[in-house]
């Protein structure tokens, strides 16, 4: 867990710092923002419970190594926006600050009142996701890239950094010692594939994954969901055995399917699903769709296994674990379920 104290003192600080109309703004005011990383995952237990015989244990230390960026409570960037709490919540003021450090204190100038204030760690450096529409506060969100079309899916790269956001109702008061307490937690997530290929020969693999939030709402803490879900590349961590691994960074999953889906479905409904599209030695490719049920929630990781068989097919080790396996697969065949 990670501490970033950040110490904002309001010293002579003239209302035209924001807007000349503001009132009830006065000078000399002084007070305290407490800006805490908070890393809540399931990660560490999800290696020691999933990966547990001595060749999976190198494909655990491989995949922490891989994660290393992502799962941690180190922020490279802050970037912090205090809103007005009326109307359309336009921002009052806006402050970046590279970090760089488990701690680092700041001096800040704000007049007195009240503010929605909001705070993303870790966007600089993401290349993926952007912090769109942040003029107002509600409309600010960790928003994806548009995905390259391809086979009738958008198509992105994973996430590139742990992305963490707070959102925190303040109000200055004169004459009063105040301390704010921000906490920020984790907005994305990783998916992973572990594979032991049995021995088949291919030329080519590539896993995606998909059922996935395309974008943070950062004010009411809410993912939104795209009726077509991207596909988001996972990429190969090289394991140093026989074992294929594979790695995906996004948002969450829903928590639960819509009501609609679980009306028709006579099993627990798929809130997301692993795509892996495996090119034989005569070229023909094979296409694996895992189906899986368990929501993946923000700051977690969940790692699949399975192994391939005759045709190339994934058969996965979980009995939970749906599988659709399509032998011959090419781009006509594209499988969006309404996840």
């Amino acid at each position: 867990m990670m501490g970033i104290l950040l110490s904002a003192c309001w010293l002579m600080a003239g209302c035209s710092v924001i807007d000349d109309d503001l009132t009830d703004c006065n000078d000399d005011q002084q007070f305290q923002m407490a800006y805490q990383l908070k890393l809540v995952t399931n990660m560490t237990t999800e290696l020691q419970t999933q990966l547990t015989t001595m060749t999976e244990l190198s494909v655990a230390n491989a995949l922490e190594t891989h994660l290393k960026d992502i799962f941690s409570d180190f922020a490279h960037d802050v970037d912090l926006s205090f809103y007005d709490t009326e109307g359309k919540m336009e921002r009052l003021q806006h402050d970046q600050h590279i970090m760089n450090a488990n701690q680092s204190s700041y001096t800040l100038t704000l007049p007195m009142r009240k503010y929605m204030h909001l705070a993303v760690a870790n966007i600089a450096n993401n290349t993926i996701v952007d912090l769109a529409n942040d003029q107002s506060g509600v409309t600010s969100s960790l928003r994806q890239d548009a995905p390259t079309v391809s086979g009738g899916n958008g198509i992105l790269p994973s996430h590139t950094t742990g992305l963490f956001t707070a959102r925190q109702p303040m109000e200055v008061l004169e004459g009063v010692d105040q301390t704010f307490n921000v906490h920020l937690y984790m907005a994305n997530s990783a998916a992973t594939l572990v594979l032991n290929p049995k021995g088949q020969t291919f030329t080519d693999i590539k896993v995606y994954t998909t059922g996935f939030a395309n974008d943070f709402l950062i004010k009411d803490s809410t993912y939104v969901y795209e009726s077509t879900s991207t596909l988001i590349e996972a990429e190969k961590v090289e394991t140093g055995n026989n074992l294929l691994c594979f790695c995906s960074v996004n948002f969450p999953s829903k928590d639960a399917a819509p009501a609609s889906v679980k009306k028709r479905a006579s099993t627990n409904p798929t809130l997301w699903q692993i795509k892996v599209y495996l090119t034989k030695a005569d070229g023909k490719v094979t296409e694996t769709v895992l189906d899986i049920q368990e929501p993946l929630k923000a700051g977690d990781l969940k790692i699949i296994k399975g192994e391939l068989d005759d045709d190339g097919a994934v058969r996965p080790y979980d009995s939970t674990v749906g599988v659709s396996v399509t032998l011959d697969w090419n781009d006509g065949g594209t499988y969006n379920p309404e996840l």
